[in-house]
């Protein structure tokens, strides 16, 4: 079974069921556009409701009006109803569910609302302490903002060329179910599929003058009317996108707020209007969709100034006294609406981006990810440091180091428990943040790592399985169980702590500590190679393509990309289609009581 297009894991056979190859250009064309930065992978699930009955066809046939003759039949009902005013009132409410959609909807029974929508006032109040509160918390509930300008009609130089498939509102208005949607960049391009569909040509496909770098879709509103996709550029600009209704909105137009390369974008979880972006500048930045671009400059830490790779405006910048150590701490610049900015503009200001600015450390920060509790920030930058990161208190946590060179991607397991890294040492690193050390770490690539992911329908709390691809072209597969490590001889020496749920802050572990641990300084140095422990891989595959540069699960395949974006879809073994019940992060949902007498 073993062939370029198949590979046998323990679980059974993957093989490439959809391709999407890269769009030959000619090379003497002026729009040509060698892929420079990696292609990224984004991809979202929705649900398309079911079709509403056809009108009798046969009535049609015959010549019969049979649907006018209903509706007069029901507006004489109607006008019956209004002329009996004695009807008790229990049956008043129960006629009333009946009526139009709009009194069924202003209906102060709960019965008759029963859809409430997930993202409405509950996500603004949770997130309140980690910004200004949002322009959209004034407005009315139930109003759904939208980007403000049609891709179709524009006349932005940014945007070059939009072209999508013939047909696109019929087909997406004929979906039924569940519908999986993919997005990835290449060269100048931006591409939308549908994952299964098979299809010659993508939805959409759209050219920039700019490169764009990275991309996210917004879980908590997407559904069959709306997506919100935000894409970040080389020229640090954003662009805020709906690939259904073909709209769309520029936020950091030209650099205004930073002019750095963007590196990723991720929304914040369950927040309908934040997201964060990061920069090769060494900064992570904070944005709401919804507000615009402010006059805003970030403060210089001292020193940074002295440092080649990083371009600041001196003149405009606002040096700080006081010395600044990016291995304990980020250096957050709040902009003058900032709630915490005292003293800085007018009280009563309106709210602009940036909502909030962190600068993490001299070097570019490479990637980020968010816990699945959504309480902490995982960042890697190009200094070797993986930065673990209160969003709320912004505030460093921890930070740890990589055994040698730059570290290039991050994952979080799905419960909590660990962060996977690899880097430019060919090693995938497993930490646990709530032992605060580095459990073991990965052999099996012969170059820098590119992307890695965990495989959520193969991890149960126990046993961990995940996924890499390298630049050696190699696609990996892991499996880890923390029980079933093989403890190396020093390992002894270090005392290890009790491993903690995600569900427990690192600053309640911290504040019922001891001294020490009170004190401990928030760097880690990275472990000598016999202290760490070292898994092998379960399979790897040596694939015939050019640089792979992303992976990622999807319920029903195994996702694979190039940099000249070659994509390829996996489909998982059958009997992974539709897999049993399984212990599913049973260890990640305990309490803080649960530790009470445990932590020393």
């Amino acid at each position: 079974m073993e062939s370029d297009s198949a590979f046998v894991a323990p679980e059974g056979v993957y093989s490439v069921t959809e391709e999407h190859k890269p769009l030959q250009v000619p090379t003497h064309s002026s729009t040509a556009a060698q892929p420079i930065y990696q292609t990224r992978l984004s991809s979202i699930t929705i649900r398309f409701p079911p079709k509403q009955p056809a009108s009798p066809g046969l009535a049609q046939f015959l010549g019969a009006n049979l649907t006018k003759d209903l509706k007069k039949d029901k507006e004489k009902d109607k006008e019956k109803e209004a002329l009996v005013k004695e009807r008790p009132l229990l049956e008043e409410r129960s006629m009333s569910s009946s009526d139009t959609p709009e009194d069924s909807f202003s209906s102060p029974d709960p019965v008759a609302t029963p859809d409430l929508s997930v993202s409405t006032p509950v996500e603004h109040q949770q997130y309140k302490l980690f910004s200004h509160p949002s322009m959209s918390a004034t407005k009315k509930k139930s109003h759904i903002s939208r980007p403000k300008h049609n891709m179709r009609t524009t006349s932005s130089t940014f945007i070059t060329r939009l072209h999508s498939v013939e047909g696109l509102n019929k087909t997406l208005a004929a979906k039924q179910g569940e519908v999986t949607f993919l997005f990835y960049n290449t060269g100048k391009a931006f591409l939308w599929i549908e994952v299964g569909a098979k299809a010659k040509e993508p939805l959409t496909r759209i050219s920039f003058s700019a490169y764009p770098t990275c991309h996210d879709v917004n879980p908590s509103t997407a559904s069959s009317e709306r997506l919100d996709v935000i894409i970040g550029f080389s020229t640090g600009d954003l662009v805020w996108f709906d690939p259904i209704s073909s709209r769309y909105c520029r936020l950091n137009k030209q650099g205004t707020i930073s002019s750095s390369t963007c590196t990723a974008v991720h929304w914040v979880p369950s927040s309908p209007t934040l997201f964060l972006v990061s920069h090769t500048d060494g900064t992570i930045i904070v944005y709401d969709k919804e507000r615009e671009d402010g006059l805003f400059t970030a403060s210089i830490p001292n020193g940074l100034t002295n440092t080649p790779h990083i371009t600041i405006n001196a003149h405009h910048a606002s040096p700080v006294s006081n010395g600044w150590d990016p291995l304990s701490s980020i250096f957050v610049t709040p902009p003058p609406w900032h709630p915490e900015a005292t003293g800085r503009g007018e009280k009563g200001a309106v709210a602009k981006n940036p909502v909030s600015h962190w600068r993490l450390c001299r070097r570019g920060v490479v990637d980020f990810v968010f816990s699945p509790d959504n309480k902490y920030v995982a960042a890697i930058s190009e200094d070797g440091c993986l930065r673990v990161i209160d969003p709320l208190a912004e505030q460093l946590v921890d930070c740890y180091a990589s055994y040698f060179g730059s570290l290039t991607c991050v994952a979080w397991s799905p419960d909590g428990r660990f962060i996977l890294t690899g880097g430019q040492d060919d090693l995938l690193t497993i930490f646990s943040p709530w032992e605060q050390r580095v459990v073991a770490r990965c052999q099996g690539h012969s170059s820098f790592v590119s992307s890695v992911a965990f495989d959520e329908s193969r991890c149960d709390g126990r046993t961990y399985r995940f996924g890499s691809v390298g630049e050696d072209n190699k696609l990996i597969l892991w499996d880890f169980s923390s029980g079933a490590l093989h403890r190396p001889k020093l390992l002894g020496a270090h005392h290890p702590r009790t491993s903690m749920s995600s569900s427990i802050s690192l600053a309640y572990r911290r504040g019922t500590g001891s001294t020490s641990q009170l004190s401990a300084p928030r760097y880690h140095p990275a472990p000598s190679r016999n202290e760490v422990s070292t898994v092998q891989p379960v399979l790897v595959k040596q694939l015939d393509a050019d640089l792979l540069t992303s992976l990622a699960f999807l319920h029903r395949a195994l996702v694979t990309a190039s940099k000249a974006g070659h994509v390829r879809l996996w489909v998982r073994p059958l009997v992974m289609a539709n897999p049993g019940p399984r212990r599913r992060h049973t260890r990640g949902t305990l309490s803080v009581t649960d530790f009470q007498g445990v932590v020393p």
